[in-house]
């Protein structure tokens, strides 16, 4: 069933249940008045009768009285004070109605009471010579109350035809942005056309606001797609040239003893060192997959100073030039230890890689933050480049290419933003490149 559907009988049954209720309370209603107004009618006659007669004469008996089993009329009665009955204005299966023993005493208490006995509705009304009783047929009552009953289902049915109507036609006009919706979703989906935007309702009801969700998703798939199809594109570049080193040095040795010894020992060399860039390049990208996907890092007390001295030291050794400068405070963040190494290995493989003298690293405290700043006299960056310098694959001029394949500074940005960091982009003061990384101090520091 249809959501239209579903929304068009729900619409009716809550029109039928209004209708219900209000059917219910009026029938009562007018069930009690009509109970009401036939007891006035009975006073008011047997007063009347009362006001009328005299001690000293009787009405003359009736020449046709009415048959209350058929008949609507109101009858009025004399009784002696014993209750026999002395004049009636009906019958009842041929004999006039009797009034009980225990409605005449109730009436003499009360001076008037009534009562439902049999078919009828009696009143009782004491008076001078004995009692006057008025009555009418009950059917009379119901015969009212079943024309109600009549009117209110039969004014039912067009009602709820109505209801059914009005529901299924709003349902359509509610539903027509969802359906839009869905065809534009089916049409993205299979032309993989990201681009596309649903139509901007001038309204600001919940459809509105579900349309500029949707462009919103849209917007941020579109990204991701042509993200994602960069990265592609771009491992594929940056795997196919050490691929084809490897292939042709790997060839070359094939060719077996033609081959000099210089010659062999340099393509063994060119595949050894292309291999490793591949495998650095692979493990790059691994941990970047794995950053898409959700990866966090566990965090624990790290002291920080100790974790930079050690990887400056290191790197100091491994690489005699530039030379390296380092200041260093004692400093404790939350973190990943192995994490915040490989995140200064990256850095400082990026400054020596495009340093010519000096390369620098300090770690300072600054307003509840540690900041870590690593800078080189190369190249640097032009300022329109600092920013996309962290995107993956990207390169920000000549200046600063090589055999790097562009994913350090992303995997960079990625630890520093699980420390709850942020790392910058800039120029140091002797005119390379620097990058300037805040993390939050732990609060004894």
């Amino acid at each position: 069933m249809s959501l239209r559907v579903r929304l068009a009988l729900f619409g009716a049954g809550v029109v039928a249940i209004a209708l219900l209720v209000f059917g219910v309370l009026l029938y009562l209603l007018l069930s009690r008045g009509a109970v009401t107004n036939q007891d006035d009618a009975l006073r008011t006659r047997a007063h009347d009768a009362a006001a009328s007669l005299s001690s000293e004469t009787a009405p003359r008996a009736p020449i046709a009285p009415s048959e209350l089993g058929r008949s609507g009329d109101v009858f009025v009665e004399l009784m002696a004070p014993d209750g026999t009955v002395l004049y009636s204005t009906g019958v009842l299966n041929g004999s006039p109605p009797v009034a009980s023993r225990s409605l005449l005493s109730l009436a003499q208490q009360r001076q008037g009471a009534f009562a439902t006995q049999g078919p009828l509705r009696l009143y009782v009304l004491p008076y001078s010579a004995g009692f006057v009783m008025t009555g009418q047929s009950t059917n009379v009552v119901q015969s009212n109350l079943s024309g109600i009953v009549v009117f209110l289902t039969i004014s039912a049915v067009p009602a709820l035809i109505a209801a059914l109507i009005a529901s299924w036609l709003v349902a359509g006009r509610a539903l027509a942005p969802l359906q839009a919706v869905a065809a534009a979703a089916e049409d993205i989906g299979r032309a993989r056309d990201f681009a596309k935007r649903l139509p901007s309702p001038r309204s600001r009801d919940e459809v509105a606001i579900l349309a500029a969700s949707f462009n919103g998703m849209l917007s941020r798939l579109q990204d991701a797609f042509e993200s994602q199809r960069r990265f592609v594109a771009d491992a594929s570049h940056e795997l196919r040239t050490p691929l084809t080193t490897i292939q042709g040095n790997a060839g070359l040795l094939a060719r077996g003893p033609s081959v000099t010894e210089e010659t062999r020992l340099a393509a063994a060399t060119d595949i050894a060192e292309e291999s490793g860039r591949m495998s650095r390049l692979v493990d790059r990208m691994l941990t970047l997959a794995r950053a898409d996907s959700g990866l966090e890092l566990r965090l624990a007390i790290v002291d920080l100073q100790a974790v930079v001295d050690e990887v400056c030291r290191q790197a100091a050794s491994t690489h005699p030039e530039p030379k390296l400068r380092v200041e260093t405070v004692p400093a404790s963040v939350e973190g990943d230890e192995d994490a915040l190494r490989q995140l200064l290995w990256i850095l400082l493989d990026n400054a020596y890689r495009y340093g010519r003298a000096a390369v620098e690293v300090s770690l300072e405290m600054d307003s509840g933050w540690a900041r870590l700043l690593v800078t080189d006299d190369g190249p640097g960056i032009p300022s329109e480049h600092r920013e996309r310098v962290f995107e993956r694959f990207y390169r920000a001029d000549a200046a600063r290419t090589g055999s790097n394949a562009g994913l350090g500074l992303s995997i960079a940005r990625w630890i520093v933003a699980q420390h709850h960091g942020r790392i910058i982009a800039g120029e140091a003061t002797v005119g390379g490149a620097a990058f300037l990384i805040d993390l939050p101090l732990l609060r004894g520091s």
